[in-house]
């Protein structure tokens, strides 16, 4: 299991008339971290300007010690940054986990794509795009679907709250929809990941494929996303949440 804390909460816009508007959006996680059997993961990070005039950007990692933000340098209109293991290049960090929080001066956000992949002596494991998140979408409740921890799959789990106050999820493991199988809470400070494998938030769970996590949440600045992992190829299959629209966790059965 991996928590990260960062030191201070992220960059916000400040108050007043006076002040930049920034747009920001959210990449769920990034890293530079050896996983499972001597895998080194890395984030690539693109980012395009496909404005009329020059973009200012800057990246923060909000849950990493010290928590680093740069601002990047200008970027002109059609420009592109490109960023080989953005949390080694831009941040010259040898080991972090951490969402990346970009932030562009203006109203509309520059083009994100962010790749996560891995790597073990010559061999590159395949790439996988990370879908971002955008700061106004918050839903209560949002399900992970195609879950699996199996002896062909591992599934590890991912919650952020990059808010100011501790944030309290509640985690339900279905096979069926609405039909819990193991209910469990978890609380995370102010500005914190806490990335875990599937069987750490459900330890009664030995086995199982094609599960669904629901997760609900009253803290708005929160995020999710899990990894389904291959392990014949360790090749990763990012999932993000799909929204629900009822609360469907009723009881809790263990808790964290």
């Amino acid at each position: 299991m991996i928590v990260a804390l960062a030191f201070a909460p992220f960059a916000r816009a400040q108050e007043g008339s006076t002040s930049p508007v920034l747009t920001t959006v959210v990449v769920p996680v990034v890293g530079s971290v050896m996983g499972m059997e001597n895998i080194h993961w890395r984030t690539d990070v693109e980012l395009r300007n496909e404005s009329r005039s020059e973009a200012t950007v800057i990246v923060t990692l909000p849950t990493a010690a010290e928590q680093p933000s740069l601002v990047l340098p200008s970027i002109p209109p059609g420009g592109v940054l490109r960023f080989q293991d953005i949390v080694g290049e831009v941040f010259s960090l040898d080991s972090a986990i951490s969402p990346l929080v970009v932030q562009t001066e203006g109203r509309r956000s520059i083009s994100i794509r962010a790749t996560v992949y891995g790597s073990r002596g010559t061999d590159v494991i395949a790439m996988q795009q990370i879908p971002l998140d955008y700061a106004s979408n918050f839903f209560p409740s949002r399900m992970l679907h195609g879950l699996s921890f199996t002896h062909d799959f591992r599934t590890n789990i991912g919650l952020l709250n990059l808010g100011d106050k501790d944030a309290v999820f509640t985690l339900a493991l279905q096979r069926v929809p609405g039909r819990n199988v193991a209910v469990t809470h978890i609380a995370l400070p102010p500005s914190s990941l806490w990335h875990a494998s599937i069987q750490t938030v459900f330890p009664l769970i030995t086995s199982g494929g094609n599960f669904s996590v629901v997760v609900e949440t009253a803290s708005p600045e929160t995020h999710m996303y899990a990894s389904v992992i291959e392990n014949g190829t360790d090749n990763a299959r990012y999932v993000s949440p799909s929204i629900q629209g009822i609360s469907v966790i009723k009881t809790a059965t263990v808790d964290h």
